[in-house]
């Protein structure tokens, strides 16, 4: 076994995610049908995302092999799909759909921040538990739950952050906030992991190997059990907190160039004198009304 072999040979072929994503696509342009923009783009590379992450050898040796790649095809579920698909959502499409009353107040029952931080942490907590995530690992059933969990949960987050609507949308401070207490949550996790003297997920240390690529894997490419460990807790604590720290910083960006009231009270005053002066002597007449002569 080469690694040009392996990665040549280790794909999925699952029916039901290339009919998933066939279905993303198709009922997104019939959504939009000839409202379709360059929006598209981010929708089309979050379902190719999607698809990668699901089909590609980045599913088949992070479920049989390496738990840093399945830390990779993670937080493409997790930090990049959703964010895409978000960007993708047109403003008055989205104001449209939202004026359905179940839509309504389904999207006021799960995007609240208070229900959406907890929500995602936990989950992402919980199917790193050892005992949930080699359940996960040897029963299909369970490891598919676990990555719709890990896309609706991200998506719940990311929504009052990302929303088209504005006046649903967070304002910086609390979207700081809100995804500083997100970073918190992952970079716990991933510290934990990186740090752990042991290997924390028994899978991994007897994998079934069935393209027979162990040996490539601990001798030819040298990661052993612990060492992909860590490697796995390091992309979720370093990368995944970085890529945290990129959306904090935005939304500071965001906050900073933001007009204050008295900015925004000075073009409006201008505009009055201006129209005081195409009306002539319209502020001396008023002045004498009030008394003054």
């Amino acid at each position: 076994m080469t690694t040009a072999h392996l990665l040549a040979v280790a794909w999925s072929h699952d029916p039901s995610i290339w009919g998933g994503c066939i279905v993303l696509l198709v009922a997104y342009a019939v959504w939009l049908r000839r409202q379709l923009t360059l929006r598209a783009a981010f929708w089309v590379a979050g379902v190719a995302l999607l698809w990668l992450a699901l089909e590609s050898p980045i599913d088949r040796l992070g479920e049989l092999y390496l738990f840093s790649v399945h830390m990779v095809q993670h937080m493409l579920l997790i930090q990049i799909i959703p964010p895409l698909l978000l960007w993708a959502l047109p403003p008055d499409a989205t104001r449209k759909l939202l004026r359905i009353p179940l839509v309504d107040r389904m999207e006021r029952a799960i995007g609240r921040p208070r229900v959406t931080l907890p929500l995602k942490v936990l989950a992402l907590w919980a199917w790193h538990l050892p005992s949930l995530y080699d359940l996960a690992l040897r029963n299909e059933n369970v490891h598919a739950l676990e990555h719709l969990i890990f896309l609706v949960t991200a998506t719940m987050f990311w929504w009052s952050v990302l929303t088209p609507l504005k006046e649903r949308r967070l304002t910086p401070p609390r979207a700081m906030v809100h995804v500083f207490g997100a970073m918190v949550g992952i970079s716990i996790l991933g510290m934990v992991i990186t740090l752990a003297p042991t290997p924390l997920y028994p899978f991994y240390q007897h994998p079934p190997d069935p393209y027979g690529a162990l040996n490539l894997i601990r001798n030819g490419w040298g990661i052993g059990v612990l060492a992909d460990q860590q490697l796995g807790g390091v992309i979720m604590w370093i990368a995944g907190g970085i890529y945290y720290i990129l959306f904090i910083l935005v939304e500071f960006g965001l906050w900073f160039s933001e007009p204050d009231e008295d900015e925004l009270a000075v073009p409006a005053l201008a505009a009055d004198g201006a129209g005081g002066a195409a009306d002539g002597a319209r502020p001396a007449l008023s002045r004498h009304g009030a008394g003054h002569p």
